[in-house]
């Protein structure tokens, strides 16, 4: 079965949004009494059958429910836009498929971009959750300065790492990190943080490890990360 997103769908007459409805009329062209998934991105997975085939507010009649609790650990990736625009949607899609909880991005010294495209990422996010058929939708936050992020309250209290290149850093996220806890990770822009942003971040209480012996994209850094977190609590 085809799967569609609609997180108002138990509050809003079980009707798809009108994107969504295109999508399932129109161009896979279901019709009356044809049964499809749908997910609220918000632990619920829905079967559905098409009650009223409009492209612009499909109507659906849901037949079984499936819920999942939130995970007890969630992983926060904090990571500087790149320049090229393609891998930093690379990195978004498949974090968000490998079970990523939150993702900040954050303006550092050596930010090569200034700007992103939160509604780009969040289609990006929707597909990426429909690929995996995630049940729960991570949440992306707005571009924030670094030295702000560090002073924000976080919606989650745990372990905060900053991962950089430093020749003399010995410790690895994958020794450090402690199963089931709550995460918040730093990555910074090709060329790595400043020593002052590390410092910083390390007198709020992040503690400085490496990912790799290698030196890894931005991109990459990223996802390794979020993929060490992912396995370790598997």
């Amino acid at each position: 079965m085809h799967i569609f997103y609609e997180p108002d769908l138990k509050h809003n007459g079980n009707i798809l949004n009108e994107e969504e409805s295109y999508h399932c009329i129109k161009v896979l062209r279901h019709k009356i009494s044809d049964l499809i998934y749908v997910l609220d991105g918000n632990g619920r997975k829905f079967i559905c059958k098409i009650i009223d085939p409009s492209p612009k507010q499909c109507k659906l009649a849901i037949q079984q429910e499936e819920t999942s609790l939130l995970p007890e650990s969630k992983c926060h990736i904090a990571v500087s836009p790149i320049k090229s625009q393609e891998r930093f949607e690379w990195f978004i899609e498949k974090s968000c498929e490998i079970g990523i909880k939150e993702i900040t991005p954050i303006l550092c010294k050596q930010s090569e971009r200034k700007a992103i495209k939160p509604e780009r990422l969040e289609k990006i996010i929707t597909s990426a959750l429909k690929q995996s058929v995630t049940l729960w939708r991570p949440k992306l936050n707005p571009l924030t300065y670094f030295n702000d992020f560090l002073t924000a309250k976080n919606d989650f209290s745990g372990q905060k790492f900053i991962a950089t290149c430093l020749e003399n850093n010995r410790k690895e996220l994958k020794k450090e990190y402690k199963k089931n806890n709550n995460v918040t990770i730093l990555i910074g822009p090709e060329g790595d943080f400043d020593i002052e942003e590390i410092n910083s971040a390390v007198s709020n209480g992040y503690d400085i490890i490496s990912l790799s012996k290698s030196r890894l994209r931005t991109e990459t850094a990223a996802l390794v990360a979020c993929n060490i977190i992912q396995i370790i609590n598997d």
